[in-house]
């Protein structure tokens, strides 16, 4: 059986795997390929293989004022198989080894299974904005 593997994009090829994974997710705020290339030298994101398949990817955005974001995005084909809670532990350990003494998530709005993800693992909601007609993100965070 294949193994989970994650990676830290360092080439087009990961980062395209990156910004794949985070459009299908979020389609209502698709990133080029250079606006991936600014995240990555602004926070420390990650992809997830199962193998050679592209599984999902996260976002580690680090500790502002003590508060770190943690964003984990699961392909819709591999949910549920705790690929996410994966990604998560990993994103949270990181946030924490950065001086995080809380963690936020942000999710959008039309992503059930992501909003239903987060408050499986204790996150609550602390604020909502929306930032078009259909684009409602919700900001969450740990207790």
């Amino acid at each position: 059986m294949p193994t989970l593997r994650f990676e830290q994009p360092d080439d087009d090829n990961k980062l395209e795997d990156w910004r794949y994974v985070h459009n299908e997710i979020i389609p209502a705020d698709p990133l080029s390929l250079d606006d991936v290339r600014g995240r990555v030298a602004r926070h420390h994101l990650e992809v997830a293989y199962l193998g050679e398949v592209l599984v999902g990817c996260s976002t580690v955005r680090p500790p502002q004022d003590g508060t770190a974001t943690v964003i984990v995005r699961v392909l819709p084909g591999h949910r549920g198989q705790g690929f996410g809670g994966r990604l998560y532990d990993r994103g949270a350990e990181l946030a924490r080894r950065l001086g995080a003494e809380v963690i936020e998530t942000i999710v959008l709005g039309t992503n059930a299974d992501g909003l239903r993800f987060a408050h499986r693992r204790g996150f609550v909601e602390v604020d909502r904005y929306a930032a078009g007609v259909d684009e409602v993100w919700h900001t969450l965070r740990l207790p």
